[in-house]
């Protein structure tokens, strides 16, 4: 804001202006987000969403694919949720679908759970609907090719953004910060500062499997100061929020931010509370566990306890995966055990989410290392 010193914040991020109550949640990773559909019309040439989500209509909670509104309600007491962030795709194209996910939301984590919409469709039947059924607050992805037009007149987008006070709900704009528009983006900003949006949000652009060949037909490179994040992305949106002097809060968000900040607090928060007792957690907040597979297909049970037995195990000191057919135990009384079991035995590293994603595989005994195709010792 006009008078508001820069704030910084981990990870090259940085802003002026109070932060949306959605972002301070997403920074603690206390926000699920609750992707609704992989259907969008406008297919912008960046967009990030992955292959298996993109253009498909699926829905997830963080990384658990959703079949009955009990895998949503899960997945949020899992990081212990104090919001939801829906997504897509563009959620306004399944409008009824968003609806009975706000209500189901509120009705059980109560009126505090914070619920945002990003989208880029400037409907405003939809989201006064959206509205009334609870939504605290959406996100305005303004197409590029709009940046300038906006400034002088708007349209459709204008007109939403101009509406939405009325019906109870905050409203800001987030869209990428391409580089080589740095121009039109001061124009919108200043547009914007007059309508007087509630905040605006400069994400990095960035590099994804799905728009990656795209990006670089454009001409568009990797910043290798900044992993994934478009070179020249950065630096506009520095530029942007540190000598504008607007109204506006404005707030840019790196794409190392993303990855280093939010998505670790939420990892360390889900593995709080769903990580057996015996898992290490490191400081990414991914866990290691001591893992047992079977050779063969045998009876799990039978084969746990016997296992249990030669590796000295009691109840509570490991646990049996029925679904990836494995025990999973303390990653160091398996290293103690591992050299007296005949079994593949190892030490892995993995996500504690829904989809469970494996990091890192080391074998501990000799079963294990032919199982891997490890030669010698």
């Amino acid at each position: 804001m006009a008078g508001e010193p820069l704030r910084l914040l981990p990870m090259a991020s940085s802003y002026r202006g109070d932060l949306s109550p959605a972002c301070v949640q997403c920074a603690e990773g206390r926000k699920m987000v609750l992707f609704v559909t992989g259907l969008c019309r406008f297919r912008c040439f960046y967009c990030p969403v992955s292959p298996a989500r993109n253009q498909h209509d699926v829905v997830y909670a963080n990384e658990r694919r959703v079949t009955t509104d009990a895998d949503v309600v899960d997945e949020a007491r899992a990081i212990g949720a104090a919001g939801t962030g829906i997504t897509g795709g563009d959620p306004l194209g399944v409008v009824d679908r968003v609806e009975h996910y706000v209500r189901l939301l509120k009705a059980t984590f109560g009126p505090a759970h914070h619920i945002h919409l990003y989208t880029h469709e400037p409907n405003p039947e939809k989201l006064r609907t959206l509205a009334s059924a609870g939504l605290d607050e959406f996100r305005l992805h303004i197409p590029h090719y709009l940046w300038g037009p906006l400034a002088r007149d708007g349209g459709a987008y204008r007109a939403v953004l101009e509406a939405a006070p009325a019906w109870g709900v905050r409203r800001g704009v987030e869209i990428p910060v391409l580089p080589e528009k740095e121009r039109e983006l001061r124009s919108l900003l200043r547009a914007l500062d007059r309508i007087g949006v509630d905040f605006v949000n400069l994400n990095e652009l960035e590099f994804s499997e799905t728009n990656e060949a795209t990006m670089r037909s454009r001409g568009y490179r990797v910043d290798p100061a900044n992993g994934w994040g478009v070179r020249g992305s950065r630096g506009v949106a520095e530029r942007l929020v540190r000598e504008m002097r607007l109204s506006v809060p404005v707030h840019y968000c790196s794409s190392r931010f993303k990855d280093g900040v939010q998505l670790r607090q939420r990892l360390r928060r889900r593995a709080d509370r769903t990580a057996p007792a015996f898992a290490e957690t490191t400081p990414d907040g991914t866990v290691i566990l001591g893992v047992v597979e079977p050779r063969s297909e045998v009876d799990l049970a039978r084969w746990a306890a016997r296992l249990a037995r030669r590796a000295g195990l009691a109840e509570g000191d490991y646990r049996l995966d029925v679904g990836r057919r494995r025990v999973e135990m303390a990653p160091r009384a398996l290293r103690r055990a591992a050299g007296r079991l005949p079994w593949p035995a190892f030490e892995v590293e993995e996500y504690p989410t829904a989809d469970a994603l494996e990091v890192e595989r080391a074998p501990l005994n000799g079963s294990g290392r032919a199982r891997l195709g490890v030669v010698g010792t």
